[in-house]
């Protein structure tokens, strides 16, 4: 009886492995093709992929099979075999003179180095008719592909993540509830390993199920202990972090998070397994983002938290400085950064995005416009997009397929800076009138309308061609920074874009405005209230707080940011009368937060104090031409300690009063036009040339 136990077990073994193995059936076709010596078949199988994606399990089907068409099975283990050609040939020698014989080599990373003594010397030796399997995280290399002698004998088998039907079947095999699947298959994605370990999970603590599932972090370790294993150092774990952490990684991103050690640590990425690289860089898959991501969650928030806002801050730079035709994959990027807010990833689809692409609008593209509004919105609305288009041709954006070229979706962003007059536009003309009679423009400012987002009717609401209308949408007002006041998003009245519009900060206006048919909400925002940088800085805040105590955010510049502090949007008057009472209170802190211009776009979020913006500001009139009187004036009045009276600074200058307030009225003028602009454009008021500044010229003076 004892003797018989082991074969008891080992059959139960069998047969639990049995039960748990799904999928895979190309290529078990490959191997059974090989098996039965199929004109064609290869001889050797390299297959090849990241640990845990089912290897070893694929192999023992393959010895289970191959045992039960008789053939004689010779099993080789990478991690038991000493890497040298006379252990390893010691171990599958039977396979040189038996027959028939499979030969099973699993764990081969862990002997890569006899790859080229096992394909140029051992494996040609194989008697005719035997069929070798090699397995390992590594794929072959260029050497078998570029030896024509091995074209027709080699097959790479390249192993990826289940299917969701099989993904679904290994989850029921292993007793775990439909119901309870969706959220599993979410996080694992497919990959064997982190399914079976969530399937351990939820049938052991069904309850844990029964809500959002996020994985232990017993399942985590296991994870990146078998999926990743040891990295290099420190600096290698950071550079796997942001690659987790990122839609895809290149050498420049790299270097905004690890300086100079990038191009090394992107090399040694790229010949990862579980590192695969596309068109605009590198990514992992997805259950190893997954854990890493976790990990470093669960292990260190701050440093989680230093990452994204690191990457943040990059990427929203990358949006407004960008080319036009790499905005949208700047902002892709940067929005992959808050995938984790649920209304982000229930609105946005990252996988598709190479579907579909944002051209700009050619003449011939004017009746396929019209025949999509007709077909989406009805012919009112139609009979307003041509309008438009013969007005603002260069509002207008086209979602084209990537492979067919076809025309699936068009928007427009609309600038406006008057009321709409040419012809009635209920949808422009309600935006313009909610702006005028809430926060009027000031100059230089301007209304933006997102308007006519129409997506071709064979996609859903949620497609690629919607996530180019909402990512031009964001890349429009991140490059109109300073520029646009009042931003406005069109959407046909209902209840499916309430949550996310509300979600990003913007706010339905009470009228609805009717065309034909259909009546239409505006969700408005006000980037004056809130810029767009304080805004992303907002974004952070909120994702951040499950992470780490979310009561204090720090913005681009170091600064504490209040998530509840609106900015102030001044008039032109009441900016320039704000800015000679913070002159006159140069030295006087007490007074500074009374003070509307630390409430407005010129100070908050910006990380500079007041009392800097002015000295900065003052000392960019000497690079005027003729500005020398105008710096002198204003700096010996305002930035002198003691403030001495005006008739004093006009001896010391030694100049007659009238041509001192002469100069001094000239630089105030000077000074509040160049801040102005700072306020309105968001840029600096002027470029400071490497001179002594106003407090060295006062030192210097006294």
């Amino acid at each position: 009886m004892t003797g018989s136990a082991p074969h008891v077990i080992a059959g139960r073994l069998r047969r639990g492995r049995d039960r748990g193995f799904t999928g895979r059936t190309a290529e078990l076709a490959v191997f059974r093709a090989a098996l039965a010596g199929d004109e064609g078949a290869p001889a050797v199988l390299f297959v090849h992929g990241p640990g845990g994606i089912g290897k070893s399990m694929l192999l023992r089907r393959f010895a289970a099979e191959a045992r039960a068409t008789g053939r004689p099975v010779l099993e080789i283990d990478g991690r038991t075999v000493q890497p040298t050609p006379e252990a390893f040939e010691r171990e599958a020698g039977a396979a040189l003179t038996e027959d028939g014989t499979v030969l099973v080599i699993d764990t081969f990373e862990r002997c890569q180095g006899l790859e080229g003594w096992l394909r140029d010397r051992f494996l040609p030796r194989l008697p005719d008719g035997a069929v070798a399997v090699i397995a390992g995280r590594q794929p072959p290399d260029t050497e078998w592909t570029s030896d024509p002698g091995w074209a027709d004998l080699l097959y790479r088998m390249a192993l990826r993540n289940l299917s969701p039907d099989e993904a679904g079947a290994l989850l029921s095999a292993r007793g775990v509830p439909r119901q309870s699947q969706a959220e599993l298959l979410a996080f694992t994605g497919g990959h064997p390993l982190a399914l079976a370990l969530a399937a351990a999970v939820a049938v052991r603590e069904p309850a844990r199920t029964a809500t959002r599932w996020k994985p232990s972090m017993d399942v985590v370790a296991t994870l990146l202990s078998r999926l990743v294993g040891e990295v290099p150092s420190p600096l290698h774990r950071r550079a796997l972090e942001v690659c987790a952490r990122a839609h895809v990684t290149t050498e420049t991103l790299l270097r905004v998070v690890l300086g100079d050690d990038a191009a090394a640590l992107f090399a040694w990425l790229r010949t990862l397994p579980f590192i695969e690289s596309a068109q605009d860089g590198l990514f992992p898959h997805d259950v190893v983002r997954q854990a890493l991501e976790e990990d470093l969650r669960w292990r260190d928030p701050d440093g989680y938290a230093e990452l994204h806002g690191r990457l943040g801050r990059h990427l929203f730079e990358q949006i407004r400085t960008s080319p036009a035709d790499g905005t949208l994959s700047a902002v892709r990027s940067f929005l992959f950064l808050y995938r984790d807010d649920r209304y982000m990833s229930d609105f946005n689809s990252w996988r598709e995005a190479g579907e579909v692409r944002l051209t700009p609008y050619e003449a011939e593209d004017r009746r396929r416009v019209e025949a999509l509004a007709a077909e989406v919105e009805g012919e009112e609305s139609a009979a307003l997009a041509v309008a438009w288009l013969e007005r603002r041709p260069d509002a207008f954006r086209m979602c084209r397929t990537a492979r067919e070229n076809k025309a699936v979706g068009f928007s427009a962003w609309l600038r406006l800076d008057e009321a709409p007059h040419a012809f009635h536009d209920p949808v422009a003309e309600a935006a313009w009138n909610h702006a005028r009679a809430t926060r009027p423009l000031r100059d230089g400012e301007h209304v933006a309308v997102a308007r006519f987002s129409v997506t071709a009717p064979e996609y859903p609401k949620i497609s690629p061609v919607e996530n180019l209308h909402q990512w031009r949408t964001l890349a429009e007002a991140a490059k109109s920074e300073g520029r646009v006041a009042w931003m406005y998003v069109a959407v046909r009245t209902g209840t499916f874009w309430t949550p996310y519009m509300t979600s990003l900060g913007l706010r339905p206006v009470a009228e609805r405005p009717r065309v034909g048919a259909l009546t239409y909400t505006l969700f408005a925002i006000d980037w004056r209230v809130q810029p767009v940088r304080a805004w992303a800085e907002e974004k952070t805040r909120l994702m951040l707080s499950h992470v780490r105590d979310g009561s204090r955010t720090v913005g681009t510049g170091g600064e504490e940011v209040r998530p509840d502090a609106e900015f102030t949007v001044l008039s032109r008057p009441e900016f320039d009368a704000a800015l000679r009472d913070a002159l006159r209170a140069f030295f006087r802190p007490q007074e500074w937060s009374a003070n509307p211009l630390t409430r407005s776009r010129l100070t908050a979020g910006t990380g500079r104090p007041l009392p800097q913006i002015l000295a900065d500001a003052v000392e960019g009139l000497r690079s005027e031409a003729g500005g020398e009187k105008y710096y002198r004036a204003v700096s010996r009045t305002y930035l002198a300690k003691g403030m001495p009276t005006q008739q004093v600074v006009a001896q010391r200058l030694g100049l007659p009063f009238s041509t001192y307030r002469r100069h001094l009225t000239g630089g105030i003028t000077r000074l509040c036009d160049a801040l102005w602009r700072q306020e309105i454009y968001g840029q600096p008021a002027t470029t400071v040339l490497p001179q002594p500044t106003a407090r060295d010229l006062v030192a210097q003076d006294h």
